[in-house]
């Protein structure tokens, strides 16, 4: 059980992480084709984006 008083503690990686599924999952639900192509995971995820900075 959870200790009363707002003690909440966040995980900040965690929570980008979840982001970061909801992300793909709504990504894949829209696609066209079957499955997500590893370029469109990587769009998604802004792999680039990540490796210029």
């Amino acid at each position: 059980m959870a200790p009363v008083g707002g003690t909440a503690v966040q995980d900040h990686v965690a929570l980008a992480e979840i982001e970061l599924c909801g992300e793909l999952i709504i990504a894949a639900s829209a696609a066209d084709e079957e499955r997500l192509s590893l370029e469109s995971i990587d769009e998604v995820l802004r792999v680039a984006e990540e490796r210029g900075a």
